[in-house]
């Protein structure tokens, strides 16, 4: 299914094309990106340079070089464009004027309005959040807003450093809305084993990034095939060494057959196997 991703926007009209254009062009789901109305101090951008829109300096040069394959894709074919936004602006140039639209005093109330406009022009849709890191805040936003799914994420740890991992909340959160709200798990996920951990711990899908990028950068499409199947192969091999046949068994059996454990640093010990800076370990606490 096709999925529209919006920001928290200050101009309703603005929003409310937007969203008719996506109806239009067949997306059935909305989800609202709630942890990006403030733009966090992103160390990692600063150093390479990389900016929105972007600047053509002399790493940027140099690193065109280096690719002579990419740049000569990138100058002979059409800028990229949002198709949903405006054709006839470069995304670079758009890019600017989305920054600005950015609304950092959206609140509850402007979510359920955006709930509420989303269900009129797609009845047969839903609208997911996404940035919940707080099983409160999950609950409100099925209970008091209308959404219909949580995205549980922290951006990429981009935002704010020392945010929690998603990981962390996930039982949690899923506790606090129950068995019937779908819940996806975004961040951290590189292996097809991160995707059985997520899965046992009260995930019902998970958003990947990098896997998706490399393999799109690699090899095109086929190269987007491959991470996928790369995934697909790592997700059944440690589902056969857990002992669990399916995704149902795995959800059911949850803790049992992953744990994780929240106390963070610990000492090794030569009886035990077990993490030394926190994370998962064995059920089995005689291994």
């Amino acid at each position: 299914p096709l999925v529209f991703q919006l920001y928290v926007m200050r101009d309703r009209d603005f929003i409310l094309q937007m969203l008719h254009q996506a109806v239009s062009a067949g997306f059935q789901h909305l989800v609202l990106t709630v942890d990006l109305h403030w733009f966090g101090n992103r160390e990692r951008d600063k150093r390479t340079g990389f900016t929105v829109p972007p600047s053509y300096g002399f790493k940027q040069i140099l690193g065109a070089c280096v690719a002579p394959a990419w740049t000569w894709d990138f100058i002979t074919h059409d800028p990229y464009k949002y198709a949903l936004m405006r054709e006839d602006v470069d995304a670079e140039a758009i890019a600017s004027f989305i920054q600005g639209m950015i609304d950092q005093r959206f609140d509850w109330d402007d979510a359920k309005w955006l709930v509420e406009n989303w269900a009129k022009l797609r009845p047969d849709g839903s609208c997911a959040i996404k940035g919940v890191v707080r099983p409160d805040d999950a609950k409100r936003a099925v209970d008091e807003a209308g959404f219909k799914a949580i995205w549980v994420s922290n951006h990429g740890g981009r935002q704010l450093e020392t945010a929690v991992p998603p990981v962390e909340v996930l039982p949690s959160i899923r506790a606090a809305v129950g068995p019937g709200v779908p819940i996806v798990l975004d961040g951290g996920i590189r292996r097809g084993n991160h995707i059985v951990k997520a899965l046992a711990l009260g995930a019902d899908t998970v958003s990947i990034g990098k896997a998706y990028l490399y393999g799109l950068g690699a090899g095109g499409t086929a190269g987007v095939r491959k991470a996928m199947q790369i995934l697909e192969t790592e997700m059944d091999t440690t589902m056969g060494l857990l002992g669990v046949q399916s995704i149902d068994e795995l959800k059911h059996r949850g803790a049992d057959v992953v744990r994780f454990n929240p106390v963070g640093w610990a000492p090794a010990s030569p009886h035990r196997h077990q993490t030394t800076s926190g994370g998962w370990m064995h059920p089995d606490s005689r291994l």
